[in-house]
């Protein structure tokens, strides 16, 4: 499977990584980028908090946007909202906290900055922030943690489902059946992370299937690619993600996978920020 540039080049330049910090470090992970959000994935990440939002790093504030702002005629999801320009193209939107009347006029941002309060503005109803990273010279929204690193976590993700999917679409849950058909399925997984600085459950960063010891597909939730106004991500190639999030709870991990007469075997191995993995193996007998 060929991997997109924009990924590449995160993986090539590793001093890059780790670069950033939390914006707010003792903040709890309530919903995080990738995340099954009613069929649709969460682009950042949404933080339980109270008190300061920091600048992750320097950079020059490019936009700052308020709730209050009497201009505006139309709501806005993000609530207050602060840009900043981190440099090599990378955007950081910091949003849905509170004003920070102290740093509204300045214009460049250290990371001991303060753009904002935690709050309840935009589209949430706890209190907190979202913050997202947008690199708008590959037109991608990128995981912070790609960026930033993991918070604390010793715990393994779960696996809650296994399902395929055949071409008509019937579901085969793999906690019930072992008997299919021969032909070619979608392979659903439901499946969820949970540590130290989450507050919910929250979405794994891999899935893996491999059948018959092959792997048959990756699904990284790292990148989400805007292309001619589609939100795309690399699952079996560059995929629209309404057809990897539709089987909302679950993700389509792997598509048109094809299970030959006999006995298959089906691994699926599920890792988290923190590389912590589950793994659930399944006996298949196909007819």
């Amino acid at each position: 499977m060929k991997l997109p540039v924009a990924l590449l080049m995160f993986i090539l330049c590793g001093f890059f990584l780790n670069a950033m910090d939390w914006p707010a470090p003792e903040a709890k992970i309530a919903r995080n980028f990738g995340l099954n959000d009613q069929g649709r994935p969460l682009l950042g990440e949404s933080f339980d908090a109270k008190g300061n939002v920091f600048s992750a790093d320097e950079g020059e504030i490019i936009f700052r946007s308020s709730e209050q702002d009497s201009a505006r005629s139309i709501p806005n999801p993000l609530g207050d909202w602060v840009a900043v320009d981190h440099g090599d193209g990378l955007i950081g939107i910091y949003a849905r906290g509170g004003d920070s009347p102290e740093t509204e006029k300045q214009k460049k941002a250290g990371r001991d900055t303060i753009l904002a309060r935690a709050g309840k503005s935009g589209w949430t109803t706890g209190e907190g922030f979202y913050f997202s990273v947008y690199d708008r010279k590959e037109h991608c929204w990128v995981n912070p943690s790609m960026i930033i690193g993991s918070m604390q976590d010793t715990l393994p993700p779960s696996i809650i489902s296994v399902k395929l999917r055949n071409e008509n679409g019937q579901l085969f849950d793999l906690a019930q059946t072992r008997n299919i058909r021969q032909g070619r399925y979608g392979i659903e997984v439901e499946a969820a992370d949970r540590g130290e600085s989450t507050t919910a459950p929250v979405a794994p960063y891999r899935i893996t299937c491999s059948l018959n010891g092959v792997e048959m597909g990756i699904l990284a939730l790292e990148i989400f690619f805007a292309r001619d106004g589609t939100l795309m991500i690399y699952g079996d190639g560059l995929v629209p993600v309404s057809t990897i999030y539709s089987t909302y709870p679950a993700l389509e991990a792997a598509s048109g996978v094809w299970f030959t007469r006999g006995g298959a075997s089906l691994e699926i191995i599920v890792e988290d920020h923190s590389k912590n993995t589950r793994t659930a193996a399944y006996r298949i007998f196909v007819e």
